[in-house]
């Protein structure tokens, strides 16, 4: 018996210095990341990471929030039929958009305040993107300033706008990102007031953020949180605060911001700013095919079928279901991206079948930011490359430029079981699956 304990106090003596060394490598970033398999769980991290109201800020969508939950219903709608016998053993997913190699159909949406998830914010995004060969969406309402993320990224990027009222301020912004390189202008239309979110209100969001108890208990809950925010607070708009032209604190950017919003823009907007800017320009918030039309028509090299996740008119059509309709009606005038609702790499299949050049990835990029910064944005890139390779060669493609609308039918009870042909027009297939 004293042999044995002899052996064992042995084995511990020696096993304890890496013992040490691996617990303190699991609380790290990359540790957390990588015990991810998905972007469910990367949520589910999320949501236990960070202060529920910072959370439901990243998480909620407008009103009753069935646009959003749509965008993801409207995805299991769809089945998949696959070809075999195809030998899949090298699986094409590059590339291009508005004549930008890419390495995936995966794009970074424009999102603001995301120094709110985590310090990393705009710059993890950037970055990752970078890394995996593809463009990050730098949003105007960003937490740092357009010249912060272009010195941190080395890849490209584009810059995506409001229509704004103060039209010297909206010179200024596209100014700088041209000086910055960006290479095209994202311009975002469906926002002509901001829509209310009842999470928000119910959770008594703001910006900055006002410390009440509630919010210092919440810290104290989630201190991986607080310790990041204190050491490194993010919590502004920064391409608006302290600007040359006018030295805004945190709380009149936030009146200023909210004034922005012009519920009387049109159509004549739009081809102002096409007159502003040289390089290609990207029409976002579209779910309409005249609109579609339209934007082409006053200069747009590409249309984002988006509702701003469900986060703007609430019982709109789902991102995925206005897709084939506006496919139809673009032709070969211009791209048309997705941006809605992508959480597999099934999906971004599903959306490239049906038209799609290229999809943007929006909540589940921040879902992994919350789980674990920088790292979890890159695993959120990584997973869902890694899901798009499986299920293409799964589904018997060899690349996603051979996917068609004949790939994807509608779940249906009678699926199988004979009858008339499953093959439809892109149209037939949004009218019969919605």
């Amino acid at each position: 018996m004293n042999e044995l304990a002899a052996v064992l106090r042995r084995q511990l003596a020696a096993e304890l210095p890496d013992l040490r060394r691996r617990i303190r490598a699991a609380g790290t970033d990359e540790a957390r990341a990588a015990r991810c398999g998905t972007i469910g769980e990367l949520r589910d991290l999320a949501r236990h990471s960070l202060p529920r109201v910072i959370f439901d800020f990243v998480d909620g969508a407008a009103a009753d929030e069935v646009t959003a939950v749509r965008n993801r219903q409207h995805f299991r709608a769809l089945e998949l039929l696959p070809r075999v016998l195809a030998d899949v053993s090298e699986v094409d997913i590059a590339t291009s958009v508005l004549g930008q190699p890419i390495a995936a159909p995966l794009l970074a949406a424009p999102m603001g305040l995301l120094g709110l998830v985590d310090p990393a914010g705009e710059l993890a995004l950037a970055r990752a993107m970078d890394a995996a060969g593809s463009i990050c969406v730098l949003g105007a309402m960003s937490s740092y300033r357009i010249e912060e993320v272009s010195q941190a990224s080395g890849g490209p990027l584009w810059f995506q706008m409001y229509l704004w009222r103060d039209r010297g301020l909206v010179r200024e912004l596209l100014d700088r990102a041209r000086a910055c390189g960006h290479r095209a202008l994202v311009l975002t239309v469906d926002v002509p007031r901001a829509a209310g979110r009842d999470r928000d209100r119910r959770n008594g969001f703001g910006v900055p953020p006002r410390a009440t108890v509630r919010s210092l208990v919440e810290g104290a809950l989630h201190p991986r949180w607080a310790r990041r925010l204190i050491r490194e607070p993010r919590l502004q708009w920064a391409n608006v605060v302290g600007r040359d032209s006018e030295a805004l604190d945190a709380v009149s950017a936030t009146v200023y911001i909210n004034s922005q919003f012009d519920p009387s823009a049109t159509w004549e907007d739009l081809s102002w700013f096409r007159a502003q800017w040289e390089g290609p320009l990207v029409v976002k918030g579209i779910l309409h095919p005249e609109d579609a039309r339209e934007a082409i028509r006053r200069g747009a090299q590409a249309i984002s079928v988006s509702n701003h996740g469900g986060r703007q008119l609430d019982h709109a059509p789902s991102a995925i279901s206005a897709l084939p309709a506006i496919v139809d009606a673009v032709g070969q005038d211009a791209e048309v991206y997705l941006d809605g609702g992508i959480r597999r790499g099934s999906d971004v299949v599903k959306a490239i079948a049906l038209g799609a050049r290229a999809c943007l990835l929006g909540r589940s990029l921040v879902y992994g930011l919350g789980a674990a910064g920088e790292a979890g944005v890159a695993r959120a890139v990584e997973i869902i490359r890694s899901e798009l390779v499986g299920t293409l060669a799964l589904a018997g493609s060899t690349s996603i430029h051979s996917l068609r609308p004949t790939d994807v039918r509608p779940v249906s009870p009678g699926a199988g079981r004979g009858g008339p042909s499953r093959v439809q027009s892109t149209n037939q297939l949004v009218e019969n699956a919605w």
